[in-house]
């Protein structure tokens, strides 16, 4: 590799970090081509990148983003997962894949600036993703209203009633 395809790639992968706001480093050292393409696959789907860096190439990439950090402890082989969207579904599909692969390992990672240890990442995992958080919130938004016009319906309701009541009353007096 040349020197103009090593700069090619430290600014491509600088712009993802940038943009970025979850980077997660892995460990993919004994991973089979098959089970590779399978993560790359899953992680497409939730809009995720996962590349292959060489160290020396990430760490010049990792200056000045967020991610700066992790450039301090990159050693052996090491793949990145960088999350645009959504942090929970990328530390899901990775804490997933790790259950199901023996060789494949969650090192540490990076939330907005702040360090994750693999455990971090694992908690992250168990947290409800932004579409989950999502339909919570506007069902709770929608709650209000409809127990506002079921509260209103209950009092209308309980008033006839009493005036059906009444009225069974006075025809009952009447009758008598």
């Amino acid at each position: 590799m040349n020197r103009q395809e090593k700069a090619q790639i430290i600014e491509q992968f600088h712009e993802k970090a940038a943009r970025a706001n979850i980077a997660v480093v892995t460990d993919f050292k004994g991973m089979t081509v098959e089970e590779m393409t399978d993560l790359r696959a899953k992680c497409f789907e939730v809009g995720v990148d996962f590349q292959v860096v060489k160290n020396t190439l990430a760490r010049l990439a990792l200056k000045d983003t967020d991610h700066g950090e992790l450039s301090e402890q990159l050693k052996d082989n090491c793949a990145f997962a960088l999350g645009y969207e959504d942090p929970v579904a990328l530390a899901k599909v990775l804490t997933d894949f790790a259950k199901t692969s023996k060789q494949f390992e969650l090192k540490f990672g990076c939330l907005e600036g702040k360090y994750l240890d693999a455990d971090g990442i694992k908690e992250l995992s168990k947290m409800p993703s932004k579409p989950e958080l999502l339909s919570s919130v506007l069902g709770t938004m929608q709650a209000v209203p409809r127990n506002f016009v079921s509260l209103f319906a209950n009092i209308e309701r309980k008033f006839l009633y009493a005036l059906v009541a009444i009225k069974d009353q006075k025809e009952q007096g009447e009758a008598a």
